[in-house]
C-alpha cells in the first residue's frame, strides 16, 4: 500500500481538468430541472458545452494544454464507445462523426457568443434541445454558460491547469 502511494503517478493536467469538466457536465440539475435529455446525447452535449467553456478560456494562452484536453476528450469518447459495445472497425467512424459534431457545436457557441445573448440562446437551444420548444431552458443554460465563462476568466492559468476550477451551481 505504501509502495503504491510512493510510486503512483499524478494524473496529467489535462486528465485532471477533463475530470472536472465531466463532473460539472453530469450535475443532476441539468437533467432533472433544466430539461436536458438524460441520455448519451444529452450528456455528450453537456460535456461539449463545458469543454467549450474551458477551451475558450485557454484560447491564446495554453496551446499544449488545450490540445491535450481535446485529446483527453476524444480518448474518453473512444473508451465510452467501446464500453457500449461498438466494434473496433466502427469506432473510428463514430469518433470522426463525433469530432464533426463537437467542432460544429464549438463554432455555433462561438458565433452565438459573438452575436449576443439571443444568438447564444438560439445556438444552445438548437444543439442541446434539438426537439425545440425549450427556449426557457436554453435561456437558463446560456446564463449559466456566461456566468461560468466569467468565473473561468478570473482564474489564473496555473489554477486551471491544476484542475482547480469550479463551475457555478446550476439552480433549478
Amino acid at each position: 500500500m505504501i509502495l503504491q502511494r510512493l510510486f503512483r503517478k499524478e494524473a496529467p493536467p489535462a486528465r485532471r481538468l477533463y475530470a472536472v469538466i465531466v463532473a460539472a457536465a453530469r450535475h443532476r440539475a441539468f437533467y432533472a430541472d433544466w430539461g436536458v435529455a438524460d441520455s448519451v446525447d444529452g450528456r455528450f452535449d453537456m460535456i461539449v458545452l463545458h469543454l467549450y467553456l474551458v477551451l475558450a478560456r485557454l484560447m491564446g494562452e495554453a496551446g499544449a494544454l488545450r490540445q491535450a484536453l481535446v485529446d483527453e476528450f476524444f480518448a474518453d469518447m473512444d473508451r465510452s464507445l467501446r464500453e457500449m459495445g461498438v466494434g473496433d472497425i466502427s469506432v473510428g467512424k463514430k469518433v470522426r462523426k463525433m469530432a464533426e459534431s463537437v467542432y460544429g457545436r464549438i463554432a455555433a457557441y462561438e458565433a452565438g457568443q459573438a452575436g449576443g445573448h439571443a444568438a447564444y440562446v438560439a445556438a444552445l437551444e438548437r444543439n442541446v434541445f434539438p426537439e425545440g420548444g425549450k427556449i426557457a431552458m436554453a435561456e437558463k443554460l446560456a446564463d449559466y454558460a456566461v456566468t461560468a465563462a466569467a468565473a473561468l476568466a478570473a482564474l489564473p492559468l496555473d489554477e486551471i491547469a491544476a484542475g482547480g476550477i469550479g463551475f457555478p451551481e446550476p439552480r433549478p
